[in-house]
């Protein structure tokens, strides 16, 4: 893995050089090379809270609809349960590239998640302090994103009802096998996935699938790991359904493998395991900004750049 640029005939991103679409055209957090003067990056964090709103609130509602046994979904499903399960890995992967091609991924990145971002900062694109203030808003942001599928349950009992009964869709280690298990689990499937997104954005040809893995990925690997441990590969998302539910057995589990799996995927594309990879942005969509985070509102211009 390599930032330095693709050979010529590589085809790559359409470069966005346009200062004027920027706040701050010569910050680029998102390269790992932020401005002396900008250190942190308050609006890269709101995003990241925002989008990860989205992924909560879509993921969540989604698995509630699919997995309640009492909704008309769940009735259905109930009787084709390794297709019931697969459909809510596809939905809440689904959850993931909407945030990562909203106006906030557009911002941010769209990593939406701890793993993603800690994969992005030991390849060293995006700094340490920046690390933190993401992960700070992807929690806050699970928190907030289930804490509104809850309120939705107040004003709705009956969807409070469902929520209630598949605990939020909270990630859970199962209870009949050793613990080794699920922590194993979760560290391979979130490799699985960092693999997936670093690859995809480290080949020019396959950036545009990478915004679009999430949802297929989970959809294949539900059936075989939900049972075990969930399948989180995310602590934000594991965070808020276990705060709303109670449900916090192994919930250590989920604040380590995934990091422990994310690790271990960027250890092994320095090694080139993979073979040469251009990674030039901490970006799962909206590749070709060179680092820049340009404005919310594409239509917004910086008329002293």
């Amino acid at each position: 893995m390599t930032g330095t640029p693709p050979p010529p005939s590589a085809p790559v991103a359409a470069p966005v050089d346009n200062p004027a679409l920027y706040p701050h055209p010569q910050d680029r957090p998102l390269a790992g090379a932020p401005h002396p003067g900008r250190l942190v990056h308050p609006r890269l964090y709101a995003c990241e809270c925002a989008g990860t709103i989205m992924l909560m609130i879509f993921g969540v509602a989604t698995n509630v609809l699919l997995g309640a046994a009492a909704s008309p979904v769940g009735r259905v499903l109930a009787d084709y349960p390794a297709l019931q399960v697969a459909l809510q890995g596809l939905f809440f992967g689904m959850g993931g590239s909407i945030a990562a091609l909203s106006p906030f991924g557009r911002v941010s990145g769209g990593h939406v998640s701890p793993s993603v971002t800690l994969a992005f900062t030991l390849a060293g694109r995006l700094a340490w302090r920046d690390m933190i203030g993401y992960m700070a808003g992807q929690l806050a942001g699970a928190v907030i994103g289930t804490g509104l599928v809850a309120l939705a349950g107040l004003l709705w009992p009956r969807w409070g009802g469902w929520a209630g009964a598949t605990h939020f869709a909270a990630t859970v280690p199962y209870d009949r096998v050793p613990l080794s298990w699920a922590f194993t689990g979760e560290a391979c499937t979130t490799a699985l996935l960092i693999t997936a997104l670093l690859f995809t954005g480290g080949h020019a040809r396959l950036r545009w699938a990478t915004p679009l893995l999430a949802g297929p990925l989970f959809f294949t690997l539900n059936p075989f790991e939900a049972w075990l441990s969930g399948d989180s590969t995310n602590l934000a998302r594991s965070l808020g359904p276990a705060l709303f539910s109670g449900q916090w057995q192994g919930f250590w589990i989920y604040c380590v493998a995934p990091f422990l799996g994310a690790a271990a995927t960027v250890l092994m594309m320095r090694l080139q395991v993979f073979g040469e990879m251009h990674l030039h942005e901490a970006r799962i969509a909206h590749f070709g900004h060179h680092g820049r985070a340009p404005f919310l509102l594409p239509w917004r211009r910086n008329t002293g750049a």
